[in-house]
């Protein structure tokens, strides 16, 4: 009876009383985190994503809750992957001892539990509870030494408690047990790094300003020891068990420290977001909160049906010219007025167009599942269809002139934007909900820097915020908004990819103050040769301060003076060029400012140039801030709150910085989101949310997304999350489902005509852009091959097709074989290695293919590695010119089944896409039918040109020339070799052996036993793995155990060769994912 009257807990207590970090009894739980092989059929107890949702708190608690238990699965998998390797034993002491090694975990020295915090009022759990880690890194060297010395604040580690039985396992034995019982594995806690330091106590990799740049010095010794804050709810359980029943202290026990991929492990800063937001009375903007949670009119959202619209919109250089304007809008009537309203007939950009009452007062949209060949402003229907063309008002003006130095003229696009991107740049900086689904090479990126661009123009006070899924694209979309008419200073890029930024610019937080102080003395010289100019003292441009009384008090004041005495002197033409105040300041100009033959024409130079003051002094204005503050935090909050007009970050920064941005009062007026549709819907939200509400109202006016749910979703490993919880639909894909309007793009710029038509099936109407039917690269044949395109058949290699040298390990040493002799082909031709990137779809193959590149290539300079050796899923969102893909399965199909990987895999390339696979298998597979019918018509072996033996030729696409068709593997290896001879014979640098190029044993065959797998880091190895030798692939690679296993097949000393055919990855470990960017936090 009194537990039926007591008060229950609430959802809320609940969520906030769970520790967030998972421990050993959550992690092999099978009902709350089912194993790898769930085949789609039968209820799991488990939530599930669907379209609608009740509220925001059921919404978020079912993503608190799913992302809580994927986390787990990933990091469980992760503990069954690195504990076997440490080879845990008893030693004659009954102490826990390790013969073995892992790159991920170490054992530790000492642990103990430093301070623990008196709750705070009303809880029960302590304030915080923090403990030292001491171990020490001496058995590594090289990479793996340097990973760990890495390790800093925020980073996740999990401590290990491990006791293995005394006797080894019998096999059947083994076969009962539970993982944690094989593993000897007692507890798991996971714990987050306050600090590290070194052997001699001094604090490592500190970003706090406690360490100044300049002090900084290589840490010393090999012991580091790492201050922890442990999960204060976690640790109250453990007490509570201690002294309510007498449990074994867990605190006492840990024996190894195991850390994840950086990438991998952000985990808990989102579940934190995501328990912050439910604690939190969480606002979505009004005019999305609907549509948001699944209900309502699917358009509601789009602009032309939203209030406070932008009459009159100056699109500055969108359009090239007045018939580049006409195109995009063929079904409406283009009046070309001047700025007094006269007609004009000499029409010239930059254009302000009044946008047509009938389309904003319309509640027509265009429906995502409808065809229509131009998305723009006329996509909405007209209420008569037979009346006359709807008249757009387009305003041409005279900008004025920007002044007289070089840096003063405004950047230019030079991109001819189709009626369908200008619909949607419209769309993105008009307010509301814009959905832009962008297929390959359709300018995605080009059309967000646009509507970046003219939002900036016509709404400069507001804010953007752009959210990205890698750095790979943000760094694309910064280095573009950075060539455009946007100045530097109001720019701003968050997290750690800011290093790979192809500019000598430094965007950070840090460079962006540096570059302020920097420019400030550089305005304050220039105020200093002003007052010069004018016999003032220069003691003026001392500070900001004084600079702007010189500039009411004299500069200003002057100007007034001038344009007073211009109004009585008009018919004089020299009046302006002698009479100008600021004359002898403008004197360094490349040009003369002035010519004297004109008055309107040297005033209209003369406000160019007080424009130029004008702009000087306001950035000055700008620059006051940073004078005022004095500590470098400061600056650089300043810098982000009240500066930077748009600020850039990935999605896992945002989820990892949100309580640090509310803390700053961090605000933004529109959000821009690219790869929306690779993002996890929770990852999609939180950006939405990183800004306090203003008196219970959301700032948030535009949300633009763009994204392509016809490639790969998010990655999500757990099978049963994906399939049943539908934990891989992105937030783009949700709205696209619900039936929300969007605009998609549709012609392609990237690839010839040809290969296009491999994938533009999928697509409404995708087609191509002029440039890829006219530009003379296009029209040219791949020299060498007779064809642009073409599947190669590769049957069993002396007798075998794919193997699995471990679970789910997939290889065909016969398409890695052909593969690498068809680039070796293609580098003797010439073929520039960086214009080659050869794909394939499971991990065991890209490492299978890297070491025989390894091999046969990289030793020799004329061939060399190839610009990427990576996997499908990797490669999303890159291209490049030629493209060498290998499918691996012989037996049945795989994950290829899934039509977006094959979407992917097919629009990679530029000019030359050759597929290697068992076409008996593929051709059979209905879901890939459209593709893989076009490929079959023509032949499926290999056909050269053996006439042309340079990269250049003249010969048309179409045409084949003499064909030769390869029968096999071994048939190419000698073209190659011929070919080799032809070239090099009179210089032969080696011994004069093509084999050299080509090692082979007595039998004819290559010594590459690929079954057996050695690790590469100078260590013993284990079962052909090690620890962590593995990057998980996954957007569909799924493995028995939930691994996806990866390892080298040659042994190296130290983990120090490189064994990423990349060009720029030196000294990177087989193991280590140098394909991607590797982390961001």
């Amino acid at each position: 009876m009194v537990s039926f009257f007591e008060k229950q807990q609430s959802q809320k207590e609940k969520i906030n009383a769970l520790p967030l970090y998972p421990n050993e009894l959550i992690m092999w739980d099978e009902s709350l985190v089912p194993s790898i092989n769930y085949s789609g059929e039968g209820c799991l107890a488990l939530p599930k994503l669907n379209l609608q949702f009740l509220t925001l708190h059921d919404y978020l608690l079912r993503n608190f809750n799913l992302f809580r238990l994927e986390s787990t699965y990933e990091i469980r998998e992760d503990i069954q992957e690195v504990v076997p390797h440490l080879h845990a034993y008893i030693n004659k002491e009954g102490e826990t001892a390790f013969r073995g090694w892992s790159r991920m975990a170490v054992p530790i020295k000492e642990f103990k539990i430093s301070e623990v915090k008196q709750p705070n009022i009303g809880e029960v759990k302590p304030a915080a509870v923090t403990a030292e880690v001491t171990f020490s890194i001496s058995s590594y060297r090289g990479q793996m030494r340097s990973e760990w010395n890495a390790l800093k604040e925020h980073d996740v580690l999990f401590l290990l408690s491990i006791r293995p039985s005394f006797e080894p396992l019998s096999t059947e034995e083994d076969g009962k047990v539970s993982v944690p019982q094989r593993l000897g594995l007692q507890y798991v806690r996971g714990c987050e790094i306050i600090e590290i330091r070194d052997e001699e106590g001094t604090l490592m990799n500190d970003y706090t300003g406690r360490i100044k740049r300049d002090e900084w010095k290589p840490p010393k010794g090999e012991l580091r020891t790492v201050t922890v804050a442990l999960d204060t709810a976690q640790y109250h359980m453990d007490v509570s068990n201690i002294a309510a029943k007498g449990a074994e202290d867990v605190y006492g026990t840990f024996n190894i420290l195991m850390r994840r991929k950086p990438k991998e492990n952000n985990f808990k800063a989102i579940l934190e977001s995501i328990r912050d937001l439910m604690n939190e009375y969480c606002i979505v903007p009004d005019w999305l909160h609907n549509i948001f949670l699944g209900y309502g009119n699917p358009s509601a959202a789009q602009w032309t049906n939203m209030p406070d619209l932008l009459e009159t919109v100056d699109f500055k250089d969108t359009f090239l010219d007045a018939d580049h304007l006409k195109e995009c809008f063929p079904d409406d009537q283009v009046c070309f007025t001047s700025p007094d309203g006269t007609e004009n007939l000499d029409p010239r950009p930059p254009f302000r167009i009044k946008l047509p009452k009938t389309i904003r007062s319309s509640t027509n949209a265009l429906p995502g599942n409808k065809k229509s060949s131009i998305v723009s402003m006329s996509d909405v229907p007209m209420e008569n269809s037979d009346s006359e063309k709807e008249k757009i008002a387009v305003e041409a003006y005279t900008p004025p002139d920007p002044g007289p130095y070089p840096q003063d003229q405004p950047r230019k696009n030079t991109v001819k934007f189709t009626p369908t991107q200008v619909g949607a740049i419209i769309s993105g900086i008009q307010p509301g909900l814009t959905m832009v689904v962008g297929p390959p090479g359709t300018g995605k990126t080009d059309t967000a820097v646009q509507i970046l661009n003219v939002l900036y123009h016509n709404c400069s006070s507001q804010r953007t915020l752009i959210i990205t899924h890698s750095n790979q694209a943000l760094n694309d979309l910064f280095e573009k908004i950075m060539q455009r008419d946007v100045p530097a200073r109001y720019l701003l890029r968050l997290g750690q990819g800011e290093q790979e930024l192809a500019t000598d610019l430094d965007f950070s937080r840090q460079g962006r103050v540096n570059a302020m102080l920097v420019r400030r003395l550089e305005l304050l010289s220039e105020v200093e040769r002003l007052a010069r100019s004018l016999q003032l003292p220069e003691d003026v441009g001392y500070t900001c301060e004084t600079a702007g009384y010189f500039w009411l008090l004299h500069v200003y004041s002057h100007w007034e003076q001038f344009l007073a005495a211009c109004k009585e002197n008009k018919d004089k033409t020299s009046f302006v060029k002698d009479c100008f105040p600021f004359k002898e300041f403008f004197s360094n100009a490349p040009k003369p400012v002035f010519t004297g033959e004109s008055f309107e024409k040297d005033m209209r130079a003369a406000k160019g140039c007080f424009r130029h003051l004008k702009t000087m002094f306001q950035e000055l204005e700008e620059c006051r801030a940073f004078e005022l503050l004095k500590s470098t935090a400061d600056r650089a909050n300043y810098l982000m709150t009240k500066q930077a007009k748009i600020v850039a970050m990935t999605c896992t920064h945002a989820a990892l910085k949100r309580k640090d941005f509310l803390e700053l009062g961090f605000k933004y007026d529109n959000l821009l989101m690219e790869e929306s549709a690779q993002i996890l819907e929770i990852e999609t939200f939180i950006p939405m949310l990183l800004q306090r509400q203003e008196d219970g109202y959301a700032r948030l006016k535009r949300c633009i997304l763009i994204g392509d749910h016809h490639q790969l979703p998010p990655v999500v490993k757990n099978i049963a999350f994906q399939k049943y919880s539908h934990m891989d639909q992105s937030l783009f894909t949700r709205f696209v489902r619900l039936g929300i309007p969007y605009i998609e793009l549709n012609a392609q710029g990237r690839a010839r005509p040809s290969i296009a038509k491999l994938y533009n099936w999928r697509y409404r109407d995708l087609g191509d852009l002029p440039y890829v039917k006219e530009g003379a690269i296009f029209h040219r044949a791949n020299s060498g091959f007779s064809y642009e395109y073409q599947l190669v058949d590769v049957p069993d290699y002396h007798g075998r097709g794919e193997s699995t040298p471990s679970p789910y390990f997939f290889q065909n040493v016969g398409e890695a074989e052909y593969v690498v002799s068809v680039y070796i082909y293609m580098r003797l031709l010439g073929y520039p290695a960086s214009k080659i990137s050869v794909l394939t779809t499971y991990n065991g193959q890209k490492l299978l293919i890297r070491d025989v590149i390894n091999r046969r290539c990289a030793p020799y300079d004329f061939i060399g590695p190839p610009s990427k050796v990576t996997t499908v899923d990797k490669f999303q969102g890159q291209q490049n010119d030629f493209i060498l893909l290998s499918l691996v399965r012989t037996r049945i199909v795989g994950h290829l089944r899934d039509v977006r990987r094959l979407i992917v895999a097919m629009s990679r390339a530029r000019l030359g896409l050759y597929v290697f696979c068992r076409r008996s298998l593929f051709e059979q597979c209905y879901e890939l039918q459209p593709t893989f019918q076009r490929l079959l018509q023509r032949p499926d072996h290999l056909a050269l040109n053996l006439n042309e033996i340079t990269s250049n030729t003249k010969r048309h696409v179409d045409e084949t020339g003499p064909i030769h068709l390869v029968s096999s593997v071994d048939e190419m290896i000698g073209i190659y070799q011929q070919l080799y001879e032809v070239k090099f014979h009179q210089y032969m640098p080696y011994s004069g052996r093509v084999d050299e190029i080509l090692p082979m044993d007595t039998d004819g065959h290559h010594p590459m036993n690929t079954d057996i797998a050695v690790t590469s880091d100078g260590a013993p190895a284990d079962n052909g793995q090690h620890g962590s030798n593995m990057e998980e692939d996954t957007k569909g690679d799924v493995v028995a155990n939930g691994q996806n296993k990866e390892s080298s097949f040659e042994n190296h000393s130290n983990g120090e060769t490189d064994v990423n055919a990349s060009s720029n990855d030196i000294n990177v470990p087989p193991e280590s994912n140098s394909d991607e960017t590797e982390t961001e936090e």
